[in-house]
């Protein structure tokens, strides 16, 4: 089975544990959990057949998310691959925006931004940064960033019985905008209710303040800056799509029905920053990956498998947390979670992107599967990073097992390749330039390069610290802004 001899064996019995991919993996849930038949774990529904052997790898069966029948339409041509060229937005004359050209500069030393957790720029070019409960906003002209402290989710210290138990990311949106990011408790199944995720509301049979309460914790929070530098809440993000949902103001919930909270960590945020989509955020959590426009979400997708045990008739849906988050040059959003991984094409409608029909409908997967050379499906792979290049290669980083080069062969199978030459194995983040290179941010070894050849590597050692936690590029600018954060603050490369 690839690299682990043995390990689907050990991934079965563990992942047994958890029902439908959202439990904590730190704590232990009852088996079978949200596997009874008629109780399906917010927008996923359990087949009532096991998949066929000699199927697609890793496709959950027709009616996942939502029981929405798959069209009848023709199979999409096996092997395409997306079309990765640049999206430039027609009509901008190259800028070279308000920030220095230095091919190589220390924002940490040159404007005092410390060792932020997290770091994002928004449309206006503010680069906003995150520190535990202290959001940070450094402006054109600005000589330090302008700091402030408890907003929002992080109004009160963070801890398991307040709004959230940590900050997580920080990403830019419109101009003057942010979104924040936070981490919560998983869901605990309750006194007369099935599955964890479910929560009754106001009148509804079994419901209590307190199980309601924690609609108020973690998630999103948008942010505005103010003439003064300071930030302030602008709103928790609670408004949707679904009809259902209207006017029910309890942060990120199930799109399609609002009993359910799943979503309750935000693990990492992208901005779309040109084609059709230009503005649109994207963020992946403990369950899946939510689309947002402005102060509008719709939630969520995720490349789950179904997992069958001890002959039993229902499947579990596996959706672990996704951390993996890319948009390629096309636009298509690219998602791995610590399994499986897929390429979405998002229809030009925010309420259409949970429509899930797997390879038809208006937002298909145009890929889903995992990397049967490195494990077996049940086994954790633990992708962080998933990247396009301009070649069409599409790169995912583990936080344990390196790059991995992959080309479709199927819209359910890859021929997958690790990268040799790097000195670590831990990766944490990647990102494609439009130079056609990949920069490659390990855990212990610092930046790295990737010439547009896929064979071509070297360490980036203008760039300081060995942890590269976050890369963020803004390709709006000319030269090009790449923002490297490390465990020793900010450096920016401008023009890959």
């Amino acid at each position: 089975m690839g690299i682990r001899a043995g390990a689907v064996g050990v991934g079965l019995a563990v992942i047994s544990l958890f029902s439908a991919g959202c439990a904590d993996k730190s704590q232990t849930v009852d088996p079978g959990e949200d596997q009874a038949p008629g109780l399906p774990d917010g927008n996923e529904v359990p087949s009532p057949v096991p998949p066929d052997a000699s199927g697609d790898a890793g496709t959950p069966p027709p009616g996942e998310d939502g029981g929405t029948p798959p069209d009848a339409g023709e199979t999409p041509d096996a092997g395409e691959t997306p079309d990765a060229g640049p999206t430039p937005d027609a009509g901008e004359p190259p800028s070279a925006g308000p920030w220095p050209v230095d091919a190589v500069l220390d924002y940490s030393r040159a404007f005092g931004v410390g060792t932020p957790q997290s770091v994002g720029i928004d449309e206006g070019l503010n680069l906003w940064f995150l520190e535990g409960r202290r959001i940070g906003v450094l402006r054109p002209g600005d000589k330090a960033p302008s700091w402030t402290t408890g907003v929002g989710q992080a109004s009160e210290p963070f801890g398991s019985d307040s709004l959230a138990i940590d900050s997580t990311v920080i990403c830019g949106g419109e101009a003057g905008r942010a979104y924040v990011g936070y981490r919560a408790n998983e869901m605990r199944r309750a006194p007369g209710i099935e599955q964890r995720t479910y929560i009754p509301w106001p009148g509804e049979a079994n419901y209590s303040p307190e199980r309601f309460a924690e609609y108020r914790k973690g998630d999103l929070d948008a942010v505005r800056l103010q003439p003064d530098g300071s930030v302030v809440l602008e709103e928790h993000i609670w408004r949707t799509t679904g009809g259902n949902n209207k006017d029910r103001q309890a942060g990120i919930h199930n799109t399609n029905d609002y009993h359910y909270e799943e979503d309750r960590t935000v693990l990492n945020c992208a901005r779309v920053t040109r084609g059709r989509d230009r503005g649109d955020l994207y963020i992946t959590t403990n369950h899946g990956v939510t689309r947002i426009q402005g102060l509008v979400y719709n939630s969520h997708r995720h490349p789950g498998w179904y997992l069958y045990e001890n002959g039993s008739e229902w499947g579990s849906l596996q959706c672990p947390p996704m951390h993996g988050l890319g948009i390629a040059p096309n636009g298509d959003v690219l998602v791995a979670n610590e399994q499986m991984l897929g390429v979405l094409v998002p229809s030009p409608k925010l309420e259409e992107w949970d429509r899930e029909r797997t390879w038809d409908g208006p937002t298909p997967w145009t890929f889903k599967s995992f990397n049967e050379a490195l494990n077996g499906q049940a086994s954790d792979d633990y992708w962080r990073a998933f990247e396009q290049v301009a070649s069409g290669r599409y790169y995912l980083g583990s936080a344990q097992y390196g790059v991995w080069a992959m080309t479709p062969k199927s819209r359910s199978a890859g021929n997958w390749s690790k990268l040799a030459g790097l000195p670590t194995n831990r990766i944490l983040s990647l990102k494609a330039t439009d130079d056609g290179a990949l920069y490659i941010g390990t855990d212990d070894a610092g930046l790295w390069r990737l010439e547009p050849d896929g064979t071509t590597l070297s360490q980036v050692r203008q760039v300081s610290g060995r942890r590269v936690v976050q890369l963020v590029y803004e390709p709006t600018v000319t030269p090009s802004m790449l923002l490297v954060l490390t465990d020793q603050g900010l450096t920016v490369i401008r023009g890959p």
